[in-house]
């Protein structure tokens, strides 16, 4: 598909979740009106508040911005963050989809994948425009020094739960939009990877995903990547940050809990890495070309659904609460781990690749050497 062609989908649905996104902030809102607390209760309209307020355009009341002298230009300045918000998400959205809807095209019998890594990447996409803008948010409040990176880290960690839903009516419409253009088209050629290639990088792909799951995410670890860079100054706070980033997990030995309750809730990162390893066995059969950029981009979007899966397990069965705090509960908790699965998802799609690569030559000679000793013979 030509990126002519990929761009209308792409840029389309980049404009949907903008509007998604506009449109869900603007309607906090009517959670001021009167009533409202009555007929939702006060813990549903207070996360609700939480879950909307990133994406509100206007300020509300008692948001944090300086009552000084210089009250405009502070409310000038977070004008300017939710500007850069609003735009990074169109255009990291639409720049993950161009890749996606070129490499892994919505062509009959193949619209479930682009539709699940297209969800996933809206998430990213939100989470990336928040934490670009999220400087200008700080600087708005009028303490920008004060612990700067532990207020980024707050920062960039919200807006998620509401992602999730707007996310996949985004990528909804993006698939339908390419069906659309891919009306006339004939389903476009795949490479092909032999089956044990795409195995061992797979393999290698989810181990580096493991890394963060099993190692870091271990609370003695975590414990240490978070304090063990804490000094003085603007810049010398980063521990929130790097756990933000680095940990897709945290976990313990079962010290509080039976032994069948500790393994309930470790086979939701089972699941997490299972989703992760048939994503990258399947993959070089599903992309039209098989790049460092599609498999890194696709990676992520296959850590996200992992990380969406893992908590649909531990809310349906861990907890197996249907309480409405409960399900507020389950619901604040969506979305958690994107930050690092940007980076980690990277890094294993990066790592896949070279393997595929690496591994794929190797084949390739085994091959040529065969025939050339059969042709001898």
């Amino acid at each position: 598909m030509e990126y002519r062609h990929a761009a209308i989908p792409a840029v389309a649905g980049g404009l949907m979740l903008t509007l998604l996104l506009w449109w869900a902030g603007a309607s906090i809102d009517a959670l001021a009106l009167d009533g409202v607390n009555g007929a939702l209760g006060i813990e549903t309209a207070n996360a609700l508040r939480s879950w909307l307020a990133p994406w509100a355009y206007d300020p509300q009341p008692g948001a944090s911005v300086a009552a000084t002298a210089d009250g405009a230009s502070y409310l000038a300045l977070r004008d300017t963050a939710m500007q850069i918000r609003f735009v990074a998400v169109c255009l990291f959205y639409a720049a993950g989809a161009l890749l996606l809807v070129r490499r892994l095209p919505g062509e009959r019998g193949r619209v479930w994948q682009p539709l699940l890594a297209l969800w996933a990447w809206g998430v990213v996409a939100g989470t990336l425009a928040v934490t670009v803008s999220a400087p200008w948010m700080i600087a708005s409040g009028g303490r920008g020094s004060y612990r700067f990176l532990p207020q980024l880290a707050g920062l960039a960690s919200a807006g998620r739960t509401v992602l999730v839903p707007l996310a996949l009516a985004a990528a909804a419409w993006t698939v339908f939009v390419t069906r659309v253009a891919l009306r006339n088209t004939e389903p476009q050629p795949r490479e092909e990877v032999p089956g044990r290639t795409a195995v061992v990088a797979a393999t290698v792909g989810t181990a580096v995903v493991a890394v963060s799951v099993v190692l870091l995410s271990y609370q003695a670890n975590a414990a240490r990547i978070q304090t063990a860079f804490t000094g003085g100054g603007l810049l010398g706070e980063p521990g929130d940050l790097l756990r933000q980033w680095l940990l897709l997990s945290a976990w313990s030995g079962p010290s509080g809990s039976g032994l069948w309750d500790w393994l309930l809730v470790r086979f939701g990162d089972v699941l997490l890495l299972a989703v992760v390893w048939c994503a990258l066995r399947w993959l070089p059969g599903l992309l039209t070309r098989v790049s460092v950029p599609a498999m890194a981009v696709c990676t992520v979007c296959a850590v996200v659904l992992g990380l969406l899966v893992r908590h649909l397990w531990r809310v349906t069965v861990v907890d197996g609460g249907t309480t409405s705090w409960h399900l507020l509960q389950a619901a604040s908790g969506l979305g958690e781990g994107t930050s690092a699965a940007v980076v980690w998802g990277t890094l294993a799609g990066v790592t896949a690749t070279v393997v595929l690569r690496v591994t794929g030559r190797g084949a390739g000679a085994s091959t040529r050497a065969a025939a050339g000793d059969r042709s001898g013979g």
